[in-house]
């Protein structure tokens, strides 16, 4: 899919230092922004980051042939006197219209992803289930930024069926600027906890900054939503007018009940054989727990949208992303991988997901940030769960300037030893269990537990 000269001056504005014999083959294939794999067929925007500014790599550009660039105003003397050049004002505001663009060249649906917690894994799961239609294209890893989302949106390719981005945020309007530049057609909100109320202040932020998915939907789109959140469907009809389809994950033994009939599209979890049943159908998934069966219910909607039909019983083996839904055997214990970020709600459900484990039952926890006031508070909520479960302990790790805070409400606790190095927890965990018995790792992105897995016995 090429961008041509006329499209690209429709976008930037017109072309500066271009002589008329250059004018013919100023086509190109794609959009970059990074000197290190771009081709000479790209167009080059020079991004300026916290720690980057992409027109220091200019000469590096230019040694690659290429046959313009775009930057800022005041830049172009870092380029030969007849290279043809567009001049910005910001350089980051056009590479997410140049997203747009493609974008709008794209005839496939989009389906745009944000929420508190389970956001990848939701994607990783629509993913595997739209495959059916054919290839897909998702968020590679955490893509889910200004540049993320961007750099997906040009990594897709014309014959691709669909494309699937993951939208993260840390403060207010940054979702809706990641709406305005993919235009999505259906967009989904797992769900509204409290990562992130350490920048936002309260969870009626974090609703009103998810609910921003919705602001450049395609006016014939749907939101898909958890059902039983009063305060998210009223935040949602503030700024959406459309469809919306809400989602209730119950326990298969609810299957019998009557429900009043409304517009939720229900399913009911089996724990023991992890499957789903929805519309009578089916669903038998690779990952345990009941919050990963409510991901799935947001697939399957997803799913719905776009036409799929199901068999009366279907299998998927999800290919889930590192530090997520993980399970792993060491020498003696079964560790439940779930290292890669946390927030209060994730922990709890992780830890449910634990507790139906048999023989004895660790965790280690890493704690949790940007819970800004309130992590405190959280984290006591996590403690009082614990003490009352039978977990048999639990190794906490957090900094320095905490550890006396929490080493004094847990003294009279006995299952809990408070750490604050995480090379002090394997061998720690390592004389605690025996063979047998299941770990669970959780913590938030700053501590890396990932690194002890493999010291684990």
């Amino acid at each position: 899919m090429e961008f041509s000269l006329s499209e690209l001056n429709n976008v930037l504005g017109d072309i500066k230092n271009l002589s008329e014999g250059k004018r013919d083959f100023l086509n190109f294939k794609n959009i970059s922004i990074d000197s290190r794999t771009l081709l000479k067929n790209d167009l080059f925007i020079a991004i300026e980051g916290k720690n980057f500014d992409g027109h220091n790599f200019l000469p590096n550009v230019l040694d690659k042939g290429v046959k313009s660039v775009v930057i800022k105003k005041g830049m172009h003397r870092s380029l030969p006197s007849n290279f043809p050049y567009w001049v910005v004002n910001d350089t980051l505001e056009a590479f997410q219209k140049l997203a747009l663009l493609k974008r709008k060249k794209l005839n496939i649906p989009i389906v745009a992803i944000t929420g508190s917690v389970g956001k990848t894994t939701t994607k990783e799961m629509i993913g595997g289930v739209l495959n059916k239609l054919g290839r897909i294209k998702l968020s590679h890893a955490n893509f889910n930024n200004e540049l993320g989302v961007g750099l997906t949106i040009f990594a897709t390719e014309i014959d691709d069926k669909a494309l699937v981005l993951e939208m993260g945020m840390r403060g207010l309007g940054q979702i809706e600027n990641l709406s305005k530049y993919s235009e999505p057609d259906i967009a989904v909100i797992t769900n509204i906890g409290t990562a992130h109320i350490g920048l936002l202040g309260s969870k009626k932020n974090i609703t009103y900054a998810k609910c921003e998915i919705s602001k450049y939907l395609n006016s014939k789109g749907v939101v898909i939503i958890p059902a039983n959140d009063p305060f998210l469907e009223k935040t949602l009809k503030e700024v959406w007018k459309g469809r919306v389809i809400k989602v209730n994950l119950l326990n298969i033994k609810n299957k019998k009940e009557s429900f009043k009939k409304d517009d939720n599209l229900r399913g009911f979890y089996n724990p023991s054989n992890k499957t789903i049943v929805i519309e009578e159908k089916i669903f038998e998934i690779s990952v345990e727990g009941f919050h990963n069966a409510s991901n799935f219910l947001f697939a399957y909607a997803v799913a719905k949208e776009l036409g799929i039909d199901f068999a009366s019983f279907n299998k998927f083996d999800f290919a889930i992303l590192g530090g997520r839904n993980k399970i792993l055997k060491s020498v003696k214990t079964t560790i439940y991988d779930e290292s890669y970020n946390a927030s209060p709600e994730s922990v709890k459900a992780c830890i449910k997901n634990l507790l139906e484990k048999p023989r004895n039952k660790f965790f280690i926890f890493g704690s949790m940030q940007e819970l800004g006031e309130k992590s405190e508070k959280y984290h006591k909520e996590i403690f009082n769960l614990i003490n009352d479960s039978d977990i048999e302990k639990c190794l906490f790790i957090c900094d320095k300037k905490n550890e006396k805070i929490y080493t004094n409400y847990l003294k009279d606790k006995k299952k809990f030893l408070v750490l604050n190095n995480i090379k002090d927890v394997p061998k720690e965990i390592n004389k605690s269990t025996k063979k047998g018995d299941s770990i669970l790792i959780k913590g938030s992105r700053c501590w890396q537990l990932e690194k002890i897995i493999e010291l684990i016995k």
